[in-house]
């Protein structure tokens, strides 16, 4: 049952970030950190002078990119070392040093905002007209000129931006909790190996293992890594609502998740109707699980260990190297500069493949602008993790293209939008995968890959995002917010999505302990399952086009990559062909998973 153990190499090596692409060593660094702080200074000497003409509008828009710029690889270097091995003081030192001095630069450029919102649009319209240099900032100022009653006065931008370091504090304290201090506990296996329940480890003996009475022990051993510390975590996360419902009233917003949605205009409504429709058509998801139950004759005693392994008998290994072919082959469809673009990104050092002791849990894709994306991985060699690398990937190039074919000024794609590239490469494999495969078996647990596809990242994403409105709603209401009272809430969603009628549940639901992304990003899940309605929407009209021959929808999509921030994300993927206002969008993956569900019935019965 453990995961590949293969050697990590060193720096240098084929399985680890190659640093030496930010910098070549600390040395280096430091000597930017240092840059970067007086460049950081010389912002001030503009203040009071951008009302005044359009050169100097041009003049802060252009420092403070320069800023920008550098502040992205002096971040960078040690927050993905950091990743690497939390363990390390050193890392975390040199991160919170570059935070710290964040919080001290966003002070001394709070008076920026203030100051553009003087200027009458139009006159900043007409400077547009007259200097074809302030073009790339056009989107920008009209963004902030639609927030303007959300921006402060320059003394109280000040003030607020005193208090930016210990926004933070509630979420590091949280990853330090659960990865640098976490004492991972150990359990014999049936054949007598011994297996330590490592975050990567827990989640492939479930998805993988065979022998129930190790899932159960398994289970059972790892609940306590939470719920032993479950009135330490609750306080973390009430921490982190205070923080979001203090900043939101401060830029006179009513609500948590108004301010939120505020920065990229995406309507109310589109996060509530998600929660709604999807909460009230969980029927396929609840078939999915009787038809587990049913299948491995577990019925009236089928628990939450029991929800995530595979169905047949299938625990073929993916070994990297079969991984990244698999990957890059799926792609194609794509076109030629995606696939080189792809290629290069799976060969030069831009991913941390293997699991090791410190290592932050999970897998993510970060930009490094001026440089490339880096991905982390825990790669286990199984199915889920081959998707994985699908799904990173799909955020790397989506990066790539939107750094290439925009100006920095709108180069950053929202978190809105960021999901559907992941997904749509993560259906581009699952066929490809399906259509390559001769194994049954094979093809049995792609169906099931599909479907958990659906149900991990859309279904359960719109609970937590229900989860996370209402635990907002309730530090917003006046009401407490405690171990007991999250748990709560977690136990009801957990009954509106699967029913009484499925589950036996010997432990509480206390989900919204192991949920990283509640402590880090919070309002973010949402985005996984309105991004995956959109790209399943997107998928269908390229796969169509590619038949007919028509390719308008898949350069639709490629120029959804390619424009990056440049407009609002609602409007963006409307213009690809994707309406998120429509239930309809919402509806149709239901559906889906209704059908795929039907599918595995009919497949296992053969």
């Amino acid at each position: 049952m453990k995961p590949n153990t293969l050697e990590r190499k060193d720096i240098k090596g084929e399985y680890k970030w190659n640093f030496e692409h930010i910098y070549p060593n600390w040395d280096a660094w430091q000597k930017d950190f240092e840059k970067l702080k007086k460049e950081a200074d010389k912002l001030k000497i503009l203040q009071g002078t951008l009302g005044k003409s359009a050169e100097n509008l041009l003049n802060v828009f252009l420092k403070d990119e320069e800023v920008e710029k550098l502040s992205h690889k002096v971040y960078a270097y040690p927050a993905l070392q950091k990743s690497t091995d939390n363990r390390e003081n050193i890392f975390q030192e040199k991160l919170q040093e570059v935070m710290q001095f964040f919080a001290v630069m966003q002070t001394a450029s709070a008076w920026i905002a203030p100051e553009i919102m003087k200027i009458p649009k139009e006159t900043w319209m007409q400077w547009i007209a007259e200097n074809a240099a302030l073009e790339p900032y056009r989107f920008g100022l009209e963004n902030m000129h639609r927030q303007k009653e959300h921006i402060l006065s320059e003394d109280k931008e000040r003030l607020l931006s005193y208090f930016s370091p210990m926004a933070s504090t509630a979420a590091n304290t949280y990853t330090n909790l659960t990865t640098a201090d976490v004492q991972f506990p150990e359990i014999e296996l049936q054949n007598g190996e011994k297996l330590k329940l490592t975050h990567g480890n827990y989640a492939h003996l479930l998805n993988t293992s065979k022998i129930r009475a190790d899932r159960k022990k398994a289970s059972e051993a790892f609940y306590p890594l939470y719920a032993n510390q479950k009135n330490t975590l609750a306080s973390l996360y009430k921490g982190i609502c205070d923080k979001d419902f203090a900043f939101a009233q401060a830029r006179n917003f009513k609500t948590s998740i108004e301010a939120k949605l505020e920065k990229n205009n995406i309507p109310l409504s589109v996060y509530t109707n998600l929660i709604k429709t999807v909460g009230e058509n969980t029927q396929a998801l609840k078939k999915y699980h009787a038809l587990r139950a049913k299948y491995l004759k577990l019925s009236g005693d089928y628990h939450s260990y029991d929800s995530r392994v595979t169905l047949i008998d299938f625990d073929k290994k993916y070994d990297w190297e079969e991984a990244k072919k698999l990957v890059l082959s799926s792609v194609e469809p794509l076109g030629e500069n995606y696939v080189q673009q792809y290629k290069t990104a799976l060969e030069n050092g831009w991913i941390d493949v293997f699991e090791n002791d410190g290592k932050s849990s999970g897998a993510y894709s970060m930009g490094v602008y001026g440089v490339h994306p880096f991905i982390l991985m825990n790669y286990n060699e199984t199915q889920d993790h081959v998707f994985t690398l699908a799904h990173e990937m799909g955020h790397s190039l989506h990066t790539i293209l939107a750094e290439e074919n925009q100006p920095f000024s709108t180069h950053d794609y929202t978190i809105f939008v960021a999901e559907v590239a992941s997904t749509f490469n993560e259906r581009l494999l699952l066929d490809y995968m399906l259509e390559k495969s001769t194994d049954k078996r094979e093809k049995i647990a792609l169906l099931q890959q599909s479907i958990e596809n659906i149900t991990g990242t859309f279904f359960i994403q719109s609970m937590f995002a229900d989860f996370e409105l209402q635990a907002h709603q309730a530090i917003e209401n006046g009401k407490a917010l405690t171990a007991e009272s999250l748990t709560s809430i977690s136990e009801a969603l957990d009954q509106k999505y699967y029913g009484d009628d499925i589950f036996t549940r010997d432990q509480a639901n206390i989900f919204w302990a192991r949920i990283p992304h509640f402590y880090r990003s919070p309002f973010y899940v949402y985005q996984y399952a309105t991004s995956f309605a959109a790209s399943a929407s997107l998928y269908e009209q390229v796969k169509n086009g590619l038949k007919t021959g028509d390719k308008q929808p898949l350069e639709n999509y490629l120029s959804l990559l390619k424009s990056g921030g440049n407009n609002y994300p609602v409007e963006q993927l409307k213009m690809a062909g994707a309406d998120l206002t429509e239930s309809a969008t919402v509806l149709a993956v239901i559906n889906q998973l209704n059908e795929l569900v039907d599918a595995l019935e009919e497949a296992l019965k053969s």
